[in-house]
């Protein structure tokens, strides 16, 4: 029998499954329309998948992640299945953010829903010119500064800022000095020792939010040569394999701080989603389940207007 701190069931869980379903959801300043997001690198730039559902039935759309420059990504093969999960080293590929502005802004500047750019820098001051650029937006509801992805060279070899404190509110404290009104959350990876010390950190930087978590960082090899499967090598392990890691961060970020927690990893029923809420997530998002069922978001979205009931 589970002889640790219980679980709060309270005012997180209700506002999610009643009052969230029929009024907006606060992540700092921003209001969302219900507590479902999309995740950043499973949904596309978002009009892709307009074909299947009405996008305006989100609470809030993940863009891919934004570079300064156009990024062709990680060699093939990108993603292969694991047990209750997937490995993906796809490798930040993207337009740019000039292009991005110029050809897909116009294609999610009038949605319903709160439309979020995600970026990626490798440097504070890069962070900082892709903020610069996007502030000025039409209807550019939050940034989301991917400080945890796994799988770029630089990552690889331990760079990624989420790992850091000092270098994590270093990054936020950059985009902060520049976003003016614009709402900045931090997606922080469970790749570390004390995810409850980054989330700290930004939250003293004045990230407005954290994203919890990003993928896992895995390898799977061939077991007739020994060798990566992956064209990138490493990839992000991310489905219901690491749902419980994402439930766990959540749970003690939520004991440690008041910021507000976008829950995700692994979500694809109403049931994942109450684990969340029940940690003491605001929001989640669906990301994997983007992939094997492109209507994932909208059927937990339904699901939870039914439990509200």
């Amino acid at each position: 029998m589970w002889a640790g701190p219980a679980f709060s069931i309270g005012a997180s869980l209700r506002n999610a499954l009643t009052s969230s379903m029929s009024s907006p959801v606060q992540l700092g300043p921003l209001s969302l329309q219900n507590p479902v997001l999309v995740s950043s690198g499973t949904f596309g730039y978002g009009p892709e998948f307009a074909a299947f559902f009405d996008l305006n039935r989100l609470g809030g759309l993940v863009t891919k992640t934004l570079t300064l420059e156009p990024r062709a990504g990680n060699p093939a093969p990108r993603v292969i299945e694991t047990p209750a999960g997937m490995l993906n080293s796809v490798g930040l590929q993207n337009v740019g953010i000039d292009r991005f502005i110029s050809e897909e802004w116009p294609k999610l500047q009038d949605l319903k829903c709160a439309v979020i750019v995600s970026i990626a820098g490798s440097t504070a001051a890069e962070f900082e010119t892709l903020t610069r650029k996007l502030v000025p937006l039409k209807n550019l509801a939050a940034l989301e500064l991917n400080l945890s992805c796994p799988n770029t060279e630089s990552a690889r070899a331990g760079g990624r800022f989420a790992q850091d404190a000092e270098a994590s509110a270093k990054v936020v404290r950059a985009v902060k000095a520049v976003a003016g009104k614009v709402p900045v959350f931090a997606k922080l990876t469970a790749d570390v020792t004390d995810i409850v010390l980054i989330a700290k950190a930004v939250e003293a930087a004045g990230a407005d939010a954290v994203t919890l978590i990003n993928t896992l960082m895995g390898l799977v090899l061939d077991d007739k040569t020994g060798g990566p499967v992956l064209g990138g090598v490493t990839g992000g392990l991310s489905g219901p394999a690491i749902r419980p890691v994402a439930v766990r961060c959540v749970w003690e970020v939520r004991k440690a701080s008041k910021i507000p927690i976008i829950g995700t990893g692994g979500i694809q029923t109403v049931q994942d989603a109450r684990q969340f809420f029940h940690a003491g997530a605001n929001a989640v998002s669906v990301g994997t389940a983007n992939f094997w069922n492109p209507k994932a978001a909208l059927q937990l979205i339904e699901g939870l207007e039914k439990a509200a009931r």
